[in-house]
C-alpha cells in the first residue's frame, strides 16, 4: 500500500456531484459504515497485514464473522489478500482509507473538544 492518496482536485474545485457518483459514494460509505469493519480496518492499518484468526483475536470475534466482513471489504477493493501456506493474510489496499479513518477520528475529537469548550486539534497537530 502507498502511504498517501494520489493527488486529487480539492473538493470545492470539483464539479457538483451527480446522481451516479453520489450513488457510488453511498455504496462505499455503506461498506465503511459498519462498526465492525471500521475496527477491522483499524487492526489492519496498525498491523499492516494479518490473517483472519489474528484479526478475530484482536476484535474478540469468531473467524467466521471476521471473514464475512473481510469479504465485503475485499469485494469493494478496500482490502486484498495473499496466501502463505495455509494462512491468508489481509491488508488495506487503498491508501486513502487510513486518511479517511484518521479524519473520522479528527471529527470525533473536534466534537468532544467543542463539547468541553476547548480547541480541537487533529492528530497531526493542525487545527481541524
Amino acid at each position: 500500500m502507498q502511504d498517501k492518496c494520489s493527488p486529487k482536485p480539492k473538493l470545492e474545485k470539483r464539479e457538483l456531484v451527480g446522481a451516479e457518483q453520489a450513488g457510488q459514494l453511498e455504496e462505499l460509505f455503506k461498506v465503511l459504515g459498519n462498526d465492525t469493519r471500521i475496527r477491522l480496518l483499524h487492526v489492519l492499518i496498525r498491523e499492516k497485514e494479518a490473517p483472519v484468526n489474528e484479526i478475530a483475536e484482536h476484535l474478540g470475534m469468531s473467524a467466521q464473522a471476521v471473514s464475512s466482513h473481510l469479504q465485503k471489504l475485499s469485494l469493494s477493493g478496500i482490502v486484498g489478500s495473499r496466501r502463505d501456506g495455509t494462512f491468508i493474510y489481509y491488508r488495506v489496499l487503498d491508501p486513502c482509507v487510513p486518511i479517511l479513518l484518521d479524519l473520522g477520528f479528527c471529527l470525533l475529537e473536534e466534537r468532544e473538544a467543542k463539547a468541553l469548550g476547548t480547541l480541537g486539534i487533529c492528530n497531526d497537530g493542525a487545527k481541524c
